[in-house]
């Protein structure tokens, strides 16, 4: 299996904007659509597609941000698998592979993201992976997960 991910391009744009998360999961995460468009707004964002053997499967949006403090932090901001691809793998496998591409673009010793509590997939996949709630929440109230990286 050959796994990659690649930008957000006029070549990709439309098929990532046709990808979907099943009818239970569209509470805990915005639409592709609403992704790109927060992207345009928030250039830190860097919205990519998730590929299997040359084939869209999902879609993650991630990025640097600097705080007020003046510090900053590496944030898997979104991800999902499409509807048509869970419940084979796929989530393991490209949580994997964003988690070192986060490592990889900003050589960072900790990636956050924040997830609904009541996600308890989402939550197990992270767990699974070594990220555990800081005890934060963001500013949609989502609780705060952080992985270190070792």
């Amino acid at each position: 299996m050959s796994i990659s991910i690649h930008d957000v391009t006029q070549d990709n744009e439309e098929e990532i904007l046709g990808l979907s998360v099943s009818a239970s999961q569209t509470n805990f995460i915005e639409t592709t659509g609403q992704c790109l468009d927060e992207a345009k707004e928030y250039t830190q964002y860097k919205p990519v597609g998730l590929y299997s053997n040359k084939e869209l499967v999902g879609f993650a949006m991630y990025g640097y941000f600097i705080d007020e403090t003046g510090s900053g932090r590496a944030w898997l901001d979104r991800f999902l698998i499409d509807a048509n691809y869970q419940g084979v793998g796929y989530g393991k496998i490209m949580l994997q592979a964003l988690i070192e591409k986060l490592v990889q673009d900003y050589s960072c010793q900790q990636i956050y993201l924040s997830v609904f509590e009541d996600n308890q997939a989402a939550v197990s996949l992270y767990k699974k992976f070594d990220f555990h709630f800081n005890g934060e929440l963001d500013i949609n109230n989502e609780k705060v997960m952080v992985k270190h990286i070792y």
